[in-house]
């Protein structure tokens, strides 16, 4: 089992969307308060089970593919909720659809060049958009009514959050121009949907 605590932590993760999203339907003045601690410390796993992967060698194809999938799902469902109560309106609806669609646009490339025998690495950008994706929406949970700041700090939030937009919109071009290569170039290793070698015909 501690060979697989990193896997466990980023499950975790992905755990906590469950308790994080009942928060915003329970009729408390405490409710956005709960939805922040817990998505703070959720957040927080995204940090933990990097350093406990490379502390323990932990490093795996598993947890290579649960790690930005449990980020991807955590801040799609604080983005849905945070519409649904009305923090996110307006324009900032179609900041969080870049963010949304971006994730399941680069899920998709990943999964065609992993036909191909291939990987999209994670780029240093990608890691900043994250972070940024993290921040901002704290932040508007924050801001949230009944949350633990309120309505004052919603306009430094919305900033942040269109950055984290732009920066989402950015990186995932970058995937998709280095997709776009791979799937274009000679089709050394292709695979097919089991993730079995096709083998070349003479």
């Amino acid at each position: 089992m501690a060979r697989g605590m990193a896997n466990l932590i980023t499950l975790a993760r992905i755990a906590l969307i469950a308790p994080f999203a009942a928060m915003f339907f329970i009729d408390a003045r405490s409710a956005m308060t709960g939805a922040l601690v817990l998505f703070l410390i959720a957040g927080a796993t995204d940090f933990l089970d990097g350093m406990v992967a490379r502390a323990r060698r932990e490093t795996s194809a598993l947890g290579a593919a649960l790690d930005p999938l449990a980020d991807k799902l955590l801040v799609s469902a604080a983005l849905i909720l945070l519409i649904r109560n009305g923090v996110i309106a307006g324009a900032g609806v179609a900041a969080a659809l870049v963010i949304i669609l971006r994730e399941i646009l680069v899920s998709g490339l990943r999964e065609a060049v992993a036909q191909r025998g291939r990987t999209l690495a994670v780029t240093r950008l990608a890691k900043w958009k994250t972070a940024a994706q993290l921040i901002a929406t704290g932040l508007l949970l924050a801001a949230a009514p009944g949350g633990l700041v309120g309505d004052g700090l919603r306009p430094f939030a919305s900033g942040l959050f269109w950055a984290a937009a732009v920066l989402t919109f950015w990186s995932g071009a970058e995937y998709a121009l280095k997709a776009a290569a791979m799937l274009a170039g000679p089709d050394d290793d292709a695979r097919n949907g089991n993730g079995e070698k096709i083998e070349k015909r003479p």
